[in-house]
């Protein structure tokens, strides 16, 4: 194996048949050493939060795989807290894609005059670049057609996975008596450019609620599998 890549929560090795490894770390963001999913910055080291994020991530890509939704999943190895993936390539520099259920967080901030806090979303997608420096910029579906970072195609075809997987996420917290607010995903494209998830699906991904009470994503995690 080869390492490639050194990641704040993983590191990506380079496997001899072409696919990728993912090393899942016990390093989390946050700062002075209070977890926060939100920064941009290793923060401290909890144990065991690699494997919670790596048993949540299995979890949710087998049931997107069997629904027959392309994800980059091949498979895991729990005692090596590792996941095999497909090569996928990202768009841009980067680009998180979030779905909202809820008028909550940053939606909320820049909508509060024409919405209150918390009402209803219909699956409603957007789409952000990853870039620190500028606070993660907004960009539209004729944006991002616009700068050759992807073809219509492919958006219609991420709004429409988002809206799926989001859904199979939710419906399955529903189950355990959480609700989802709203999640972020990350997508590549194969070398025929077609569009899959990529990433992990782990708590600190997610906004959930419990009677109307948010749940951190370490309780959330706890939740999950008890």
């Amino acid at each position: 194996m080869k390492l490639i890549y050194t990641g704040k929560t993983k590191n990506v090795y380079a496997l001899d048949d072409g696919n990728y490894l993912l090393k899942f770390k016990d390093d989390c963001t946050g700062k002075d050493g209070v977890f926060d999913p939100g920064m941009n910055e290793v923060g401290l080291t909890i144990e065991g939060v690699g494997d919670v994020n790596l048993r949540m991530s299995i979890y949710f890509f087998e049931k997107i795989n069997a629904a027959g939704i392309r994800t980059h999943y091949v498979s895991a190895d729990l005692k090596e807290t590792t996941m095999e993936v497909l090569p996928a390539k990202v768009f841009g520099k980067g680009l998180e894609v979030i779905c909202r259920h809820k008028a909550v967080g940053s939606f909320y901030r820049r909508y509060c005059d024409y919405i209150q806090e918390g009402a209803d979303l219909p699956a409603y997608v957007e789409t952000t670049f990853k870039d620190d420096a500028k606070g993660d910029p907004l960009v539209t579906k004729d944006g991002l057609i616009v700068l050759g970072v992807m073809t219509a195609q492919q958006y219609e075809d991420i709004k429409e996975m988002t809206q799926k997987i989001t859904q199979i996420v939710a419906d399955d917290l529903k189950e355990k008596g959480l609700t989802l607010y709203d999640i972020k995903f990350e997508y590549g494209y194969d070398a025929d450019g077609k569009v899959m998830l990529i990433d992990e699906i782990a708590s600190g991904n997610m906004r959930v609620y419990k009677d109307g009470e948010y749940i951190d994503p370490m309780t959330l995690s706890k939740l999950f599998f008890a």
